[in-house]
């Protein structure tokens, strides 16, 4: 057989193309609906709680509101004064009572009671006005309390300090510092800047 036969007979082998690479998993993208943590769940770790604690120690005026006990940070708490005559104002809230005019300030007063939903009950020689300060929206703002009556300045501990209960979403406790156990009974303490919204502070 000739050479060029041979040749021609000569089997040519095929290339086989190298195996394919498995494709790269793109990482998902997180999902919008994923659930962020909470501040709920923050506040149950014991550094949130730590450090919540610790904030809210120190010395507390306290007051009686129907029978409960409440207590405000003395640092927020101008003065103590008995009921003066209050000027009702036209088209404000039904708890802001009207204004006082104290030592020529003239200073909004706010019946807490009415405030907190309770009833309203008539003033007595018992009955008191705190003048506090509260955060306005660009300068402290004072405001009286109108109180049953006032117990007495205590300090209390970290230790003595729990945080306030969950009531469910439709119920705000933003204005509740915390649950103080004192001798004298639990307190309900009171971030005083929350207890009046922004809208309300505004009709002051």
């Amino acid at each position: 057989m000739s050479e060029e036969g041979a040749a021609m007979e000569t089997s040519v082998e095929t290339p086989v193309a190298p195996p394919a690479e498995p494709p790269t998993e793109t990482p998902a993208e997180p999902s919008a609906e994923t659930p962020a943590e909470t501040v709920t769940e923050a506040a149950q770790t014991p550094a949130f709680h730590g450090k919540f604690l610790s904030e809210n120690e120190g010395k507390y005026l306290t007051f009686q509101l129907a029978e409960e006990g409440y207590g405000i940070g003395i640092l927020k708490v101008r003065e103590i004064i008995g009921m003066l005559p209050v000027t009702p104002v036209p088209q404000t809230p039904y708890f802001l009572k009207g204004v006082i005019n104290l030592r020529g300030q003239v200073i909004p007063v706010v019946d807490l009671r009415l405030k907190f939903g309770l009833l309203e009950e008539e003033y007595t020689e018992r009955t008191s006005i705190i003048v506090v300060e509260v955060k306005g929206m660009s300068n402290n703002i004072p405001i009286g309390i109108v109180v049953d009556t006032v117990s007495e300045v205590i300090n209390i501990t970290a230790e003595e300090i729990e945080p306030a209960p969950s009531f469910g979403a439709t119920i705000k406790t933003s204005y509740i510092l915390g649950m103080a156990k004192t001798d004298s009974g639990v307190k309900i303490l009171l971030n005083i800047d929350q207890v009046l919204s922004a809208e309300e502070l505004g009709a002051v």
